[in-house]
């Protein structure tokens, strides 16, 4: 029997979503995509639902794309998935420790509060790779720390420990990785004490201004994407990466 790769659960009103592929380090492939959206969708829709926290097992958030995963779809898991985080109009706590690079970075920035723990290891690693952001992050990430701070970010696609993290603005705050989940589940309880339509009615106000943002980044980010995927400087990152060696791309 597979594996089941999210975990869903729900408590007093908090609907708890864990990445579950933590021999991968809880990467994404097209079957988790689409799980992830199936699952953002119900919460949405379940009247008993007043709050999704989102973590992953095994001590990391997510590891970014599986190179190695189900894409047999292409893109169209991923792009559902984009909507559904996106979209979701219910808040979402993010518990983000160990690793946290591509969309285990991008999307807790769509997450209204993130909670990071101590061996957080995050990066944004496009650039690096020949590609361009995805999930809305050119824009999310601008608007959740200011233009020059993100732009350093993605043009240098740094690592970022739980410290920085946080002075940055990307957390919320920074608890013991033993503590963490706790702390999470704690707060997402608090805020699910409260009328769901007054939570929805609020997220609303709070993100009213940034959803053509949004949209926008997201149709930029897809075109460019596509350009790039397959690109010179993207098959050298790749090939790269499996033969374990620094990219040259000076003589592309």
């Amino acid at each position: 029997m597979a594996e089941q790769n999210l975990i869903i659960s729900t408590d007093n009103g908090v609907r708890e979503l864990k990445l579950n592929r933590p021999k991968r380090k809880n990467a994404l492939d097209g079957d988790l995509f689409k799980a992830i959206a199936l699952a953002l969708n119900e919460a949405r829709e379940d009247k008993t639902v007043n709050v999704v926290l989102l973590s992953g097992q095994g001590g990391n958030f997510c590891s970014g794309m599986d190179l190695a995963g189900n894409f047999d779809e292409g893109s169209v898991p991923f792009d559902i998935c984009a909507e559904a985080v996106a979209s979701f109009d219910k808040p979402i706590i993010a518990a983000v420790d160990g690793t946290a690079i591509g969309g285990g970075a991008t999307i807790p920035l769509h997450c209204d509060v993130v909670y990071v723990g101590e061996s957080l290891r995050m990066r944004f690693p496009f650039v690096n790779l020949g590609l361009v952001p995805e999930f809305s992050s050119s824009y999310m990430l601008q608007a959740n720390i200011g233009a020059r701070r993100a732009a350093e970010i993605m043009y240098t696609a740094e690592w970022i420990n739980a410290e920085r993290a946080y002075d940055l603005g990307i957390a919320t705050a920074v608890y013991a990785d033993n503590e963490l989940h706790a702390k999470a589940k704690e707060k997402a309880l608090e805020i699910a004490q409260w009328p769901v339509n007054a939570l929805v009615a609020t997220k609303r106000c709070l993100k009213a201004t940034q959803l053509a943002n949004i949209e926008i980044a997201k149709k930029i980010e897809v075109d460019l994407m596509a350009k790039q995927v397959g690109s010179p400087e993207n098959t050298e990152a790749i090939t790269a990466f499996f033969e374990k060696r620094k990219p040259n791309f000076k003589d592309l």
